[in-house]
């Protein structure tokens, strides 16, 4: 079966597309055991006598179609269900599936990914391929869908995902916390959180989640996450979702992650200095780049992490640090004593998250701000208004931002995307 996406081999299907997840999970921390009910709404892209789903590393023990038992097989990371008869293309499915056992990340080039036990607790971090590990789903970026979520834990530990909490239910020493994520979601970014955590506010929109203890106010990393919002929905247009959170762990992380709706810390992240507030910066923005936009495939990676890290330049500038044009030209300078070895537009599955794909693209948007002037933010706006919660490509960001001036464009994004060599900046 050919890969959904050369970059990671194996994960997605595109004879088909998930609608919705109803997702129904029981977790014990203290054994790492997870139970739980998938049900997913699927239509046919083409005409299907099989749904092959990604799951790995857990045990299946029941599924039904249209509420009758169906034969399957799960086997090297693939739930394959046979249909029992055809299934037109528009035709559509409800596809249930029990399954449990101790979720563990998924291996990968990029290493383990998913699933991951902390301290006391558990978080998910799933980019790119990591979403198999813990729910049956159609692993690929370009497939997004509704999702709700209900996770039963012990009393005494909060769960955090993706979308709004509506209801939180006790019952004989264990509670069942309830969330809804409306706006169409890929499956790498549906996160989960299982800690002893208390919150903060930071305004109307904004929650901090963090160990009892640690302190995420003033004189930290997140003193102006608020502020953040404030400053890049001025920049690129309206926050997409409902609300935003922030969950710092107990446990310290090399790299924070974003997730849609909330992005993650680990406890070494809440130091107050720059090297910490751009990375705060940093995973907000992809609500806006990645979340809310995806990319539709993986080779245009550039257009969530290029866009992200030229939001902490935005940021410096807006916060009275250093201006835009002062870090561009540090980096410029920088990458050019770096190997001119790597195609932003196409950097292969090795290179996807190397720290030139992110400078690189962030160089790449100020050079376009210095072609567009100051229809460069309006252009901006109309970009994540007009593709809200759907999926971009570059092909079409040429294509938009060439309305907003007579400058070649394409032309422009050609030297820095599909050439390996860095041309010059201004």
């Amino acid at each position: 079966m050919p890969a959904a996406d050369p970059y990671v081999p194996g994960h997605g299907n595109r004879r088909y597309a998930v609608r919705s997840y109803r997702l129904d999970l029981d977790y014990k921390v203290a054994t790492n055991h997870l139970s739980g009910r998938a049900v997913l709404e699927v239509e046919a892209v083409e005409e299907l006598d099989q749904v092959a789903l990604d799951l790995y590393g857990l045990n299946v023990s029941r599924v039904r179609v249209d509420g009758r038992q169906a034969r399957y097989t799960h086997r090297e990371r693939k739930l394959r269900i046979n249909l029992g008869s055809k299934t037109k293309r528009g035709g559509r499915l409800k596809v249930e599936v029990d399954y449990a056992g101790k979720p563990r990340p998924i291996p990968s080039v990029f290493g383990p990914v998913g699933w991951e036990e902390l301290t006391d607790g558990v978080l998910v971090a799933s980019q790119p391929c990591g979403a198999p590990s813990w729910f049956p789903c159609n692993d690929r970026p370009d497939d997004k869908a509704s999702y709700r979520v209900a996770v039963t834990v012990a009393d005494g530990y909060r769960v955090v995902a993706n979308g709004v909490l509506e209801a939180r239910e006790k019952r004989s020493g264990r509670t069942t916390w309830r969330y809804r994520q409306s706006e169409p979601m890929a499956s790498y970014l549906a996160v989960l959180h299982i800690g002893r955590y208390a919150t903060t506010r930071a305004g109307d929109r904004v929650e901090l989640v963090h160990p009892r203890g640690v302190g995420v106010g003033a004189g930290t990393a997140f003193a102006r996450q608020a502020a953040m919002v404030d400053t890049f929905a001025e920049l690129f247009g309206p926050y997409p979702f409902g609300g935003y959170a922030a969950v710092i762990t107990a446990d310290e992380l090399e790299i924070p992650l974003e997730a849609q709706t909330l992005s993650t810390f680990g406890a070494n992240h809440v130091v107050a200095g720059w090297d910490n507030e751009r990375l705060v910066a940093h995973e907000l923005a992809h609500q806006w780049f990645g979340n809310s936009l995806t990319a539709a495939s993986w080779r245009d990676i550039w257009l969530h992490e290029g866009f992200a890290c030229y939001s902490e330049w935005l940021w410096s500038e807006a916060s009275g640090r250093r201006g835009a044009a002062d870090l561009a030209a540090e980096h410029h300078r920088r990458l050019q004593g770096l190997p001119q070895d790597l195609l932003l537009g196409d950097p292969g599955r090795e290179l996807m998250f190397d720290d030139r794909v992110y400078k690189r693209g962030a160089l790449t948007l100020h050079a376009l701000r210095g072609e567009l002037g100051e229809s460069f933010f309006p252009m901006l706006r109309d970009w994540t208004a007009a593709n809200r919660w759907s999926t971009v490509t570059t092909a079409a960001f040429v294509a938009h931002a060439q309305r907003y001036t007579d400058a070649d464009v394409a032309a422009l994004i050609d030297s820095w995307v599909y050439s390996a060599a860095l041309p010059r900046l201004g």
